[in-house]
């Protein structure tokens, strides 16, 4: 059940790309933007008044916001994030959570309401410009891949080094590494839901057509992406802290390759030609190098330790090779940033 329509990409203009998306700590894929939907056309006859109101109302809400502000999120907006401490995110954020239950009720129990709405979302990594689906598990994904992305820019804005009151060098404050990582942690629980909750319920033929921004290599990516940065900067405050052990240390390197090799695999094969998606690969490509630099960097300062002539060779090699990769992330991360859109 549930008809496909998708859109081709030269067909008008509701993709909104900007050239360039400034400062980068945590890529967002773009944002995927939901479009006016009928409610009471489709399920006048089924719900009562004050339900449909409701669903309408929490809809429109959503629709409004991420249409103005999708354009302009995934840019580095320092100033608004410093002073209403990213209000924007959270509001729409929070629009998101108020409709969930409500649209929930659309598939409870397997009712056949979840096939009577036609779904239209804006699409960013797909060629498709828009995908529409009559199935309420469709709008159940698109609105948990949008408050993961929503969660991703805030963690973004919150790790961009910013001037200190001392007037020193721009730096991220202990407070904003350690509410990222919650923030990481919550963005992959939503994106594992989506995988292992919401994607079985859709039929077949309609997973075999969803865009490439909801593929399950994509979404699974993302997953793998948010708990590598988690890690990522639980490392940068074991570095930063005089009690974290050198095994410690090694053991978060090791697990960041983990995760970015694991989303490196997801979304190898993906077809993800335009620029937001090819920036994606990009993204994780550099990351995942970059992990490797850090754990053998690691790893051969342990083996350093070592009294033998073995383990100080060993450590010789495994520093050597950190450096190598430390080199290839820095030009990984400069292919990353001159991919379109622009960043630095």
């Amino acid at each position: 059940m549930g008809c496909l329509v998708s859109t081709p990409k030269d067909s008008g203009g509701n993709r909104r790309r900007p050239g360039n998306i400034g400062e980068v700590s945590v890529y967002v894929p773009g944002l995927r933007i939901p479009k006016s939907v009928d409610f009471f056309q489709s399920l006048g006859g089924h719900l009562s008044k004050t339900l449909v109101e409701r669903l309408t109302a929490l809809r429109t809400r959503i629709v409004v916001m991420a249409g103005q502000e999708a354009p302009t999120i995934t840019r580095t907006r320092r100033k608004t994030a410093t002073q209403h401490g990213g209000s924007t995110l959270a509001d729409l954020h929070q629009a998101l959570e108020d409709y969930l239950p409500v649209l929930l009720g659309l598939v409870t129990d397997g009712s056949q309401l979840q096939y009577k709405v036609q779904f239209i979302w804006v699409n960013q990594e797909d060629d498709a410009e828009e995908t529409a689906m009559f199935n309420a598990w469709y709008e159940v994904l698109s609105v948990l891949h949008l408050m993961a992305m929503l969660l991703l820019s805030q963690a973004n804005l919150l790790l961009l080094p910013r001037t200190s009151a001392d007037g020193y060098q721009p730096k991220v404050s202990e407070e904003s590494r350690r509410a990222s990582i919650d923030i990481f942690l919550k963005a992959a629980g939503y994106l594992d839901c989506a995988v292992r909750h919401v994607l079985p319920q859709l039929p077949s033929e309609l997973r075999r057509n969803l865009p490439v921004d909801l593929a399950e290599g994509v979404l699974r990516a993302l997953c793998l992406q948010a708990l590598g940065q988690g890690v990522d900067i639980q490392l940068g405050m074991a570095i930063d802290s005089t009690k974290a052990t050198l095994a410690v240390k090694r053991r978060l390197a090791c697990e960041m390759v983990k995760y970015w090799q694991q989303a490196q695999d997801n979304i190898m094969n993906l077809p993800l030609s335009n620029g937001w998606g090819e920036k994606h690969r990009l993204f994780i490509k550099w990351k995942y190098i970059e992990a490797k630099a850090a754990a053998y960097y690691y790893h051969g300062l342990i083996l350093d330790e070592g009294n033998t002539e073995k383990s100080h060779g060993m450590a010789v090699a495994a520093l050597q090779a950190a450096d190598e990769y430390f080199k290839e992330s820095k030009r990984a991360c400069e292919v990353f940033n001159a991919a379109h859109p622009l960043s630095r």
